[in-house]
C-alpha cells in the first residue's frame, strides 16, 4: 500500500504540469518504496539476568517459517551491520555466511556497554571468577539472549548457531561455556583467545603498538572512537620519536583509557592474562556443542588462538565428532571475504567461497536444519604451493592416508647456508641491533591505518630488509624435490648478546626462482611462510622475566605459527634472523628494565648479537616435514 501511495504521489506531481526550475530538489519528506524488500528488521532490547538490556537487530526473511537463527555478538555496532539490509542476499554480509541466502534468521547484538546496549564495557570481559567479580560475562549474556530469542521469535525452529570472527570469534567461544540448550553448533573464525601469548596485544611478550589505535576506537567512547592524532605521516617515525610504548600512550591518552593502563600494568604473563586465556577455560570443561575452529595461515591479528583451542581440546574424550579445525590460505577472517588472492599470491579459485559452499553451509545445515551429515573432515587444511585442500585425521601429528610426519633439523651455517647436515666446526654469525635504527616490518612509509597494506603484510616480499646489516639470512641450495611442512616450525637459536635483554625475530621464507616464467611478478620473491618474535627476558619463564646473561651463548627455543606449505622444486628455503620488527612491535631497550613499557631513553642501547652456527651448540630450526 505504501508503494502504491508513493507511486500515486509521483504521478500526481507529474500531472500538475512542468515543475518550476527553482523547485527545491530535496522534498520535505521522502519514504523509499518497500515493495521489493523481502526481509523484516526488528530492533529489540533483550534483558539480561542483572536487568541490563542488550540491543539486538533481528533480520527475518519475509514468509519464513521453522527457521534456525544465526546469532552474532559484536562490539562493532549491530545497527550498522544491519543497515540497508532489505533483501535476503544482504544477510550474507551481516552474518558472514554468504551461502546461506535462504532459510536462516540472523540476529546481531551489541555486546554489553557498546553502541545501543546498556551496561559497562570491559574489553573481552573475563569469565566470572577471580578477575571478574560481577554476576555476568559473555557466557551468561549469550545464554540469556538465546533464551529470549527462541521464546520471542515465532519464525524460529528453536535451533541457534553461534558464529563470527576475531573479537566476535571470542564471543562465540565464550558462548559455548554453559550454552543454552538451543545452541546446536558454533563456528569460531580467527578467534581472539590469548592476548599475551599470541593474539592482538602481544606475541611472546613483545607488545604490538598498533593495539593503541584499536583501544582508542573501542574504548574512548561507547560508539566508534577515533585513532590518536598523528604528528608524522610515517608511523615508523611517529613511534620512534615517542620512545617507549607507555610514553606514546600517555602522550596520546593522558591516562584516560583504562585498558591502555592495564596493558602497561601487566607486561608479563601473570594471573590476569592466564585467567582470560580462553583455551584454558575451554580445556577445563566438556565440549558442549559441535565446534568448528576456522584459522588463517597468514592471520596478521589472531594467528595463535584458533590453533591453541584446537590443541587444548583435540585429545579430550568428547572431541570425536564434535571438534573440527580448518586452516585456509588467508589473512585475518578472510574466510568471509574473497579468497582468490592474498597479496601477491594468486589461487586457482576463490578459496573462501569454495570453503563456505562446500564445507561451512552443509555443516550449518546439518546441525541447524537436520540436513544429512556432510561428514566434515576432522581437519581441513589448504596446502599452499600445490594449492589443494587436504582432509586429515589430526593436526599436526599425522597426515592423510599413506604419509608420515617427523620433525627434521635444518642447521644454520656460518657461511649463510641452511640444510639438514650439521657443521662440526664452531662458527658464529654476528650483527649489531640498534634500537635507534630498528628494522621496519614492511616498507616505509608505514601507516597502521592502511588496511590494504595491513591485511596481507605477512606475505610481503622480505627482500625489503635483505640488504640491512642487522638482518642475517641462511639459505638452502635450490631444491630438487618438494619439501612439505605441516605444523609448527620450532626455532632453536643459540645466541649471545652484549646486552642484558633482547628480542629475536625468526622468519621461515620460501625463495622463488630468479626466473619464474609462469608468474614473472613472483620471480625472486621471498615469501614469509611462518614468522615470529620472541622476547629474551622470557627465555626461562613467561611469568617471571629475568635479565639475559651478557656475552654467554644461550638457547632461545620458540614455535613459529602453523603452516601447511610445500616448498617446490626450483625454490629455496631461507631463514632470516633480526632483533627488531618496528613499529609493529615495541623496541626492546636491550638493557634489562623491570617493565619495558616504562623504558627511559637512556635504557635503549645497541647490542651485538652472535648466533652460533656450528659446533656442539649449532642453531637450527625443526621443520615439521611430511615424508
Amino acid at each position: 500500500m505504501r508503494g502504491a501511495l508513493i507511486l500515486a504521489g509521483l504521478i500526481g506531481l507529474a500531472a500538475a504540469g512542468p515543475l518550476p526550475t527553482m523547485t527545491p530538489d530535496i522534498p520535505k519528506s521522502y519514504t523509499a518504496p518497500t515493495d521489493r524488500q523481502d526481509v523484516e528488521l526488528r530492533e529489540v532490547m533483550i534483558p539480561m539476568r542483572d536487568g541490563v538490556k542488550l540491543n539486538t537487530v533481528i533480520i527475518v526473511p519475509k514468509g519464513i517459517k521453522n527457521a534456525p537463527i544465526i546469532f552474532v555478538r559484536t562490539p562493532y555496532n549491530a545497527a550498522e551491520a544491519a543497515e540497508k539490509t532489505s533483501l535476503r542476499r544482504d544477510i550474507a554480509n551481516r552474518c558472514g555466511i554468504d551461502p546461506m541466502l535462504d532459510g536462516y534468521i540472523c540476529a546481531i547484538q551489541d555486546v554489553r556497554g557498546k553502541y545501543g546496549s546498556e551496561g559497562d564495557y570491559v574489553m573481552t570481559r573475563p569469565l566470572r571468577g577471580p578477575i571478574n567479580d560481577t554476576a555476568t560475562d559473555h557466557a551468561t549474556d549469550s545464554r540469556d539472549s538465546v533464551d529470549w530469542l527462541v521464546k520471542n521469535v515465532p519464525e524460529t525452529n528453536g535451533r541457534v548457531g553461534l558464529t563470527g570472527g576475531s573479537y566476535v570469534g571470542y564471543t562465540v567461544l565464550m558462548g559455548t561455556i554453559d550454552p543454552h540448550p538451543a545452541v546446536k553448533v558454533a563456528v569460531a573464525i580467527s578467534p581472539m583467545v590469548d592476548g599475551w601469548i599470541g593474539d592482538d596485544w602481544f606475541q611472546n611478550g613483545a607488545f604490538r603498538q598498533n593495539s593503541y589505535d584499536f583501544v582508542s576506537e573501542q574504548n574512548s567512547v561507547k560508539g566508534s572512537g577515533d585513532v590518536p592524532l598523528r604528528s608524522e605521516a610515517d608511523d615508523y617515525a611517529e613511534f620512534l620519536a615517542a620512545g617507549s610504548a607507555n610514553a606514546y600512550a600517555k602522550s596520546r591518552f593522558g591516562g584516560q583509557l583504562p585498558f591502555a593502563v592495564k596493558l602497561a600494568e601487566h607486561p608479563n604473563y601473570d594471573a590476569w592474562w592466564q585467567g582470560q586465556a580462553v583455551d584454558r577455560l575451554l580445556a577445563a570443561r566438556p565440549i558442549s556443542v559441535p565446534l568448528m575452529i576456522v584459522t588463517s595461515q597468514w592471520d596478521q591479528e589472531d594467528i595463535y588462538g584458533g590453533q591453541a583451542v584446537w590443541k587444548a581440546l583435540k585429545d579430550k574424550p568428547d572431541a570425536a565428532g564434535r571438534l573440527f579445525l580448518v586452516m585456509g590460505p588467508w589473512h585475518h577472517s578472510q574466510m568471509i571475504r574473497n579468497g582468490s588472492t592474498l597479496g601477491a599470491l594468486k589461487f586457482p579459485n576463490d578459496t573462501s567461497l569454495a570453503f563456505r559452499r562446500t564445507y561451512l553451509k552443509p555443516f550449518f545445515d546439518h546441525h541447524l536444519k537436520g540436513a544429512p551429515d556432510p561428514k566434515q573432515p576432522r581437519v581441513l587444511t589448504y596446502a599452499t604451493g600445490p594449492d589443494v585442500w587436504r582432509h586429515l585425521d589430526q593436526w599436526p601429528l599425522s597426515c592423510a592416508s599413506g604419509c608420515q610426519q617427523a620433525s627434521q633439523n635444518w642447521y644454520l651455517g656460518g657461511d649463510g647456508s641452511l640444510g639438514p647436515v650439521p657443521s662440526s666446526a664452531r662458527s658464529v654469525v654476528s650483527y649489531v641491533s640498534d634500537p635507534a635504527r630498528p628494522v621496519p616490518y614492511v616498507k616505509r612509509p608505514i601507516s597502521f591505518g592502511d588496511g590494504a597494506a595491513w591485511s596481507p603484510w605477512l606475505v610481503t616480499d622480505q627482500r625489503h630488509v635483505g640488504d640491512r646489516t642487522d638482518v642475517v639470512s641462511f639459505t638452502s641450495p635450490v631444491l630438487d624435490k618438494p619439501v612439505h611442512i605441516a605444523g609448527e616450525t620450532i626455532a632453536k637459536l643459540v645466541a649471545a648478546t652484549t646486552g642484558t635483554d633482547g628480542d629475536f625475530v625468526v622468519k621461515l621464507i620460501d625463495v622463488y626462482p630468479g626466473q619464474y616464467p609462469q608468474n614473472p611478478e613472483m620471480a625472486g620473491y621471498q615469501l614469509g611462510i611462518a614468522m615470529e618474535i620472541f622476547r629474551g627476558r622470557f627465555r626461562e619463564s613467561f611469568e617471571t622475566p629475568k635479565p639475559v646473561q651478557a656475552n654467554k651463548p644461550l638457547l632461545y627455543s620458540f614455535a613459529l605459527p602453523h603452516a601447511d606449505h610445500v616448498f617446490l622444486p626450483g625454490h629455496r628455503i631461507m631463514v632470516q634472523i633480526q632483533s627488531t620488527w618496528f613499529p609493529l612491535y615495541d623496541r626492546n631497550p636491550q638493557t634489562f628494565v623491570p617493565n619495558i613499557f616504562d623504558a627511559k631513553p637512556g635504557d635503549y642501547k645497541a647490542a651485538t648479537i652472535s648466533v652460533e652456527t656450528g659446533g656442539r651448540q649449532q642453531s637450527l630450526i625443526e621443520l615439521p616435514v611430511v615424508r
